[in-house]
């Protein structure tokens, strides 16, 4: 029996109403934090289960250079918020990316504005869903004195539901499964993890070629799934109970109906494996902003306490489904020493158990000089 079509279509029409908004910059509303303080930074560090104790110990983090705790990079996929247009209406959202340009560090007790413009709408052909458009937002960070903290770049596919369930293309993908022995290898991984913390890297002993220390993520969980939402923060789409259906009256494309005909959020892909079945994948997935924020504590934990991510980005470019199993490595592809410029720059990846390449992007790292600078 052929499935009907159940979602709706890319169309003129929506991509019209987003294009008169293009480049409009817009309040982020309603973002799930607007401080970095102790709590905020530790519970975003656990819900990634990053254990650095420069995010997640208020003592330790006093006596270094920062006074405090200091929030990774990737801390500001929690203050995103609300503001620009999320259209097109009933259309899936496979999000792509996110590129960083730090101004100044994340310290606990800084106070973060945001603003955000819908800055591209691009088609594309993609052979997981036919017609496609790339989305693009950029969000600009201030501090409660207006200094500017951060410029952060983010991009969404967006696709349609039946077209991508019709075409099948992940349905060679099979969730993984494992033996006794080969979870024990994996749970050994994570006893090799390094955290650099309070020894200093400094640029004059860092090597080109000079490979990061590998971070271990997995067997993928829906609880993984669910413990970043805790950190990362319940918008746009999980609300609970009154406040639920408070925002299901005022959009109500933005839900579907689950098995037993309550409407439900699209977001349920990363825990209801048929939902995720009926977009195209064959089962739950991770979010795409955790697994950036897994690239960035390679380099969060080489870099020790006194570095400073001046730029970091990561594209993913692969499903990782529940069962899955990341390898997540960097190594270092130049170095720069001038103009009171001192820089490293690094590349980075993520691999499956499958051996793919899932997720890649690179950092520009400000690190000490044995001068002190």
């Amino acid at each position: 029996m052929v499935q009907k079509d159940a979602f709706p279509k890319i169309t003129e029409r929506g991509l019209d109403q987003l294009r008169r908004v293009m480049n409009v910059e817009l309040e982020a509303r309603d973002p799930f934090n607007r401080y970095a303080s102790p709590d905020t930074i530790r519970h975003f560090a656990h819900a990634i289960g990053d254990d650095n104790p420069l995010f997640t110990d208020e003592e330790y983090a006093a006596s270094t250079r920062w006074g405090g705790a200091v929030a990774p990079p990737t801390f500001l996929f929690s203050c995103f918020g609300r503001g620009a247009p999320q259209g097109l209406r009933g259309i899936h959202s496979m999000w792509g990316g996110a590129s960083f340009e730090m101004h100044r560090p994340i310290v606990s007790g800084t106070r973060i504005f945001g603003t955000v413009a819908l800055t591209g709408l691009t088609p594309k052909e993609s052979q997981f869903a036919g017609k496609t458009i790339l989305q693009e937002h950029v969000y600009t960070f201030t501090d409660g004195g207006g200094e500017l903290l951060a410029k952060v770049k983010e991009w969404h596919l967006r696709t349609e539901r039946d077209t991508a369930r019709r075409r099948g293309k992940h349905r060679r993908l099979e969730p993984a499964s494992y033996s006794p022995e080969e979870i024990e290898r994996i749970f050994l991984d994570y006893e090799k993890e390094e955290i650099r913390g309070a020894e200093p890297r400094f640029l004059e002993d860092t090597l080109v070629g000079e490979k990061l220390p590998p971070v271990v993520k997995g067997p993928l969980r829906v609880t993984d799934n669910v413990a970043w939402k805790v950190g990362w923060g319940f918008r746009p789409f999980a609300y609970a109970h009154k406040l639920g259906v408070d925002y299901y009256r005022k959009h109500p494309m933005a839900f579907i109906l689950n098995d037993q005909g309550v409407p439900d959020v699209p977001e349920r892909v990363h825990w209801d494996e048929n939902f995720a079945r009926r977009v195209g994948v064959p089962t739950s997935y991770d979010f795409g902003p955790q697994r950036v924020a897994w690239l960035g504590q390679v380099v969060t934990n080489w870099m020790g306490d006194d570095g400073f991510i001046a730029s970091f980005w990561g594209e993913v470019r692969r499903f990782n489904l529940v069962g899955d199993t990341h390898w997540l490595r960097g190594e270092v592809t130049g170095k720069e020493e001038g103009e009171g410029q001192r820089f490293v720059t690094v590349a980075l990846s993520g691999v499956d158990q499958r051996g793919e390449e899932t997720i890649r992007g690179g950092a520009e790292v400000a690190l000490l000089s044995r001068e002190g600078r």
